[in-house]
């Protein structure tokens, strides 16, 4: 009772370290760093340092070595673990198997007695069976984690130069694109199959990507505030042409130019992201090991080259006179840093949001359901545009409501959470016989 008790725990813990990773970026997105005092709003430099944060991320990731070594520590000086780490814990997602199937409480002691604590499953290899067949990810085999490392440092980068040019909410929103390119990467080359529903589902994707990025673009003209008109249709057509007025002057000005390159640059980089799950699955599908040391990997190497980068960036772009104080001046960006309080502490809550969104992540996702998993990455979508909308980060836009519907309704579709209508009113045999196979067998390691 105490493990399950426990989850609620966990999965506020997910949700509010996962909000924070975003807000925090885009926290220090928006702190000076020069001419703070100027008028001009042009002339005043903010934090853009998109390279220093995807080495943050990966200073998190490492952090998990730390869990992974207080376990083994607890393990060594108390073999027989308390509930929270070994048996007496059934997953909720289990529990209407066990109730379907009486024999499980015939089974033997040593089944019952196996490592299944909610914590636990986090630091046991994914996708254990007794017919595994698999070899352990030791030796020189673990520098294959380095693939998936360089997609994450990619992507995350490419993410955090968009969030430079966008709203928090949209920032998140357009990272629902990830469905899409994970579906098609995983047909090319894990091979499995998708149905009529599951390329319907991909399409409403896109739909709500471009209303959010059209959202985004479109500035807000809250003092036009026309004479009513007589008629209903004459109020559509006035909305209309407002409409139509309204984007194409936007989509003109520098501001929505900017957001477009952003939301662009974020989309674009799900494809990286993409592959790095898909990387990350056929490891899983090849190599036994535990997920909570696949990040800490993951994070050495992709601190390591990150960190080279930013070396041989800073003396080949960095110190020339159009690369001072851009993304690649790595002395700038360490001066920054220290020298602003807020930048500093940003940095270190960052780090250890991250490190504990792995966590606790993975200590969830591997004890609940997906239809659970989901709808805590929606809420955490939701939080994140409420509280940017708390901060006067962002104004309030219908059309970005619309576009977060149907990546919500798209994504639940894709994940078999929520039936589409033409699907749920005729019979599908298929289902009778057999459940569709899931995408990727052990759920996506999430690492921002």
């Amino acid at each position: 009772m105490a493990s399950r008790a426990l989850i609620p725990f966990l999965v506020g813990m997910m949700l509010l370290t996962g909000v924070c990773n975003t807000l925090l970026t885009k926290y220090q997105d928006l702190q000076c760093v020069r001419n703070c005092d100027s008028r001009d709003d042009k002339k005043i430099k903010r934090f853009e340092q998109p390279v220093i944060q995807t080495a943050q991320m990966f200073v998190g990731e490492m952090g998990c070595w730390l869990v992974v070594g207080a376990f083994s520590i607890y393990r060594h000086f108390y073999p027989k673990a308390a509930p929270l780490l070994e048996g007496g814990y059934t997953a909720v997602n289990e529990a209407e198997d066990s109730e379907s199937n009486p024999d499980t409480d015939s089974m033997p002691d040593q089944i019952n007695n196996e490592p299944n604590g909610v914590i636990a499953k986090s630091l046991l290899p994914a996708n254990v069976d007794s017919e595994d067949n698999r070899q352990p990810l030791s030796g020189w085999r673990i520098l294959l984690l380095g693939l998936p490392a360089c997609c994450d440092i990619t992507g995350t980068t490419l993410m955090n130069v968009g969030l430079l040019f966008v709203a928090a909410s949209i920032y998140q929103m357009t990272r629902g694109a990830l469905v899409l390119f994970v579906g098609l990467f995983s047909v090319v080359f894990l091979h499995r199959r998708l149905y009529l529903y599951h390329w319907s589902a991909l399409f409403i994707v896109v739909m709500g990507v471009g209303l959010v990025g059209l959202a985004g673009a479109i500035a807000p003209n809250p003092q036009a505030k026309p004479d009513p008109p007589a008629t209903a249709s004459a109020l559509a057509m006035l909305l209309v042409r407002r409409a139509a007025d309204e984007i194409q002057t936007a989509v003109q000005t520098p501001e929505a130019v900017q957001t477009v390159v952003g939301v662009l640059l974020i989309a674009f980089a799900q494809i990286f992201t993409a592959t790095q799950f898909v990387v990350e699955e056929w490891i899983l599908e090849h190599y036994a090991v535990e997920p909570l040391k696949m990040v800490g990997w993951e994070g050495i190497f992709g601190f390591g080259v990150t960190l080279l980068g930013m070396i041989v960036l800073h003396f080949a772009v960095g110190q020339t006179e159009a690369g001072r104080h851009g993304y690649f001046d790595m002395v700038e960006g360490w001066r920054e840093i220290t020298q602003n309080r807020a930048i500093a502490v940003s940095s270190v809550l960052i780090m250890i949001s991250i490190g504990g969104y792995n966590f606790f992540g993975l200590s969830i996702t591997r004890s609940v359901s997906a239809t659970a998993r989901s709808i805590i990455d929606t809420c955490r979508t939701l939080f994140i545009w409420i509280v940017s909308l708390g901060l006067g980060w962002e104004s309030f836009k219908w059309l970005q409501i619309v576009g977060f519907a149907f990546l919500v309704y798209g994504t639940f579709v894709f994940n078999d959470i929520v039936r589409p209508p033409m699907r749920a009113c005729a019979k599908d045999r298929r289902e009778d016989k057999v459940r569709p196979e899931p995408l990727l067998q052990e759920d996506p390691i999430e690492h921002m």
